[in-house]
C-alpha cells in the first residue's frame, strides 16, 4: 500500500512538557485508500482482525538521529508473519517525542499499556490497540534500545 494513503495524528502528549494531568498518548492513523486492502492486511489466519498482541509498532530511521529533520518510517507489522500491515513517513523527532510521552505515561499511570493506536479507514474506526512496545531502529536495522519503548522484563 502506498504510504501517502495514510495520515498520522498524535494526541495526549503535551501534558508531559506542560506538567499537566497524565493522558494516554494516542497515535491516530487514518487510511484513505482501498478499504478492503487494509482490512485484508489487518486480518489474521483465523479471519478476525489482528489483536494488539499480534502486531508490532516500530520506527526505522532514514538518516542519523542527530541530524535535524531526519525522517523515519513508522510501521505496523503482523508479528506472526512479519508482513508490513502499513507504513508511513514521519519526522523522527516527532515520533521520539511521542515515545517519551508514552514512557512518562506508563510511569505516571503505573500501567502496562503505555499508548494507544487507533486506525481509521475512510473516517470510520477500524480498531484500537493498547500497546506497550515501540521499537526504534537505525537505518542499518540495528535496534536503538535507549530510544525504544520496551517494557521491563521483555528480552529482545
Amino acid at each position: 500500500m502506498r504510504r501517502d494513503y495514510f495520515t498520522l495524528d498524535v494526541r495526549g502528549i503535551d501534558w508531559v512538557e506542560a506538567g499537566g494531568t497524565p493522558a494516554t498518548p494516542t497515535v491516530v492513523i487514518d487510511f484513505q485508500g482501498p478499504a478492503d486492502e487494509l482490512e485484508t492486511r489487518l486480518t489474521g489466519f483465523d479471519g478476525k482482525l489482528l489483536t494488539a498482541g499480534q502486531t508490532d509498532v516500530a520506527l526505522r530511521l532514514q538518516g542519523d538521529l542527530d541530524e535535524e529533520g531526519t525522517t523515519g518510517v513508522v510501521s505496523v507489522t503482523n508479528r506472526v508473519t512479519g508482513d508490513f500491515v502499513l507504513e508511513l513517513n514521519e519526522e523522527a523527532g516527532d515520533v521520539l517525542r511521542f515515545i517519551r510521552a508514552a514512557r512518562a505515561y506508563g510511569n505516571e499511570a503505573d500501567s502496562d499499556e503505555r499508548y494507544q493506536v487507533t486506525i481509521f479507514s475512510e473516517g470510520e474506526e477500524l480498531l484500537t490497540y493498547d500497546k506497550s512496545t515501540f521499537l526504534v531502529y537505525d537505518r542499518e536495522g540495528n535496534l536503538l534500545r535507549q530510544h525504544s519503548l520496551i517494557p521491563s522484563g521483555v528480552e529482545l
